[in-house]
């Protein structure tokens, strides 16, 4: 079928008449290849081209990508603001607080005349309660396994709260903008409860244990990773880790389990992130982040009946 000399016809089409043209190109275009856009109809070569050069919703490894990388990390620093501050407010390094956010591997007897001392031979609770200056506060083989977590938000020197602070500053938009903001968090929160898993077998039995540090190591893990990844600059990285490694051995109260046990973490996640083959991405990361977090919990049920 001809079409008359001088009426347009679709440019994929020639023996179809039309009179519609892309808006992006004005090519003439028939019903079969209108595409709908924001303002009338565009081409399918149009819409391809534009598929190629408009942003992507999502991140680099699967994540849904963040409109503001630095909301999350602020929202961190001001909920561990918000807990440090109710610890100054409520006697600072002789608050209660921090006897029941704290992670305490075993139940502590504290005196109530004298806060922020305890007993050391009371570890038994009715043994405490029957002590007029006693009080009893729960560790996690006592089944506050709550502090594994809240432990993450404490802080009660403000050096500790600003340098972890200052790290989660630099460091949480930049590997948010990487992973998206729901995996970001997975990772902030399983690197924080290796950490404290950590701890909990290899810290004394009465050591009370506090901060971000977990967390904050597990973030450091995961730029060495991602680094490793893109091949970046890995040894300045490496350098930089030294130099937390030779502070966290050195200095006198620095939970070095904590530190290790969050790198360990923040590797691992980041790595099953970054590497998960691409076509059963999301399924992999899953599986993977799964099986590290039961792995945790077996390793905290199992040190639970150590101790008990």
């Amino acid at each position: 079928m001809s079409t008359p000399a001088g009426v347009p016809t679709c440019y994929r089409h020639p023996d179809r008449e039309t009179y519609v043209r892309c808006q992006r190109c004005e090519k003439p275009i028939c019903p079969d290849c209108m595409r709908d856009a924001a303002v009338g109809f565009q081409c399918p070569d149009c819409i391809k081209e534009g598929a190629k050069t408009t942003r992507q919703g999502h991140a680099v490894y699967g994540g849904r990508r963040s409109a503001d990388p630095r909301l999350t990390s602020m929202v961190l620093v001001g909920l561990n603001a918000l807990v440090w501050l109710a610890i100054v407010a409520t006697g600072w390094t002789k608050s209660t607080l921090t006897d029941r956010i704290a992670l305490l591997p075993t139940g502590r007897c504290s005196s109530v005349g004298d806060p922020g001392s305890y007993y050391p031979r009371l570890d038994v609770e009715r043994l405490c309660d029957a002590t007029a200056d006693g009080r009893w506060f729960p560790g996690v083989s006592d089944g506050a396994y709550y502090q594994l977590l809240t432990s993450m938000f404490a802080h009660e020197q403000i050096w500790h709260i600003g340098f972890n602070m200052l790290v989660l500053w630099f460091l949480g938009p930049q590997i948010e903008a990487v992973l998206g903001r729901a995996r970001f968090l997975v990772l902030y929160f399983v690197s924080g409860l290796a950490g404290s898993v950590c701890v909990y077998w290899f810290s004394g039995e009465d050591t009370l244990t506090l901060g971000a540090s977990g967390a904050i190591f597990g973030l450091m893990g995961a730029l060495l990773v991602v680094a490793h990844k893109v091949r970046g600059d890995v040894q300045s990285i490496v350098g930089w880790l030294a130099i937390n490694a030779v502070f966290t051995f050195l200095f006198p109260g620095v939970s070095w389990q904590g530190h290790l046990g969050g790198f360990l973490g923040g590797v691992l996640v980041t790595a099953i992130l970054v590497y998960a083959p691409k076509d059963r991405r999301k399924a992999v990361q899953i599986a993977g982040i799964t099986l590290i977090t039961a792995a945790l919990v077996a390793a905290t049920l199992a040190r639970t009946v150590v101790l008990a």
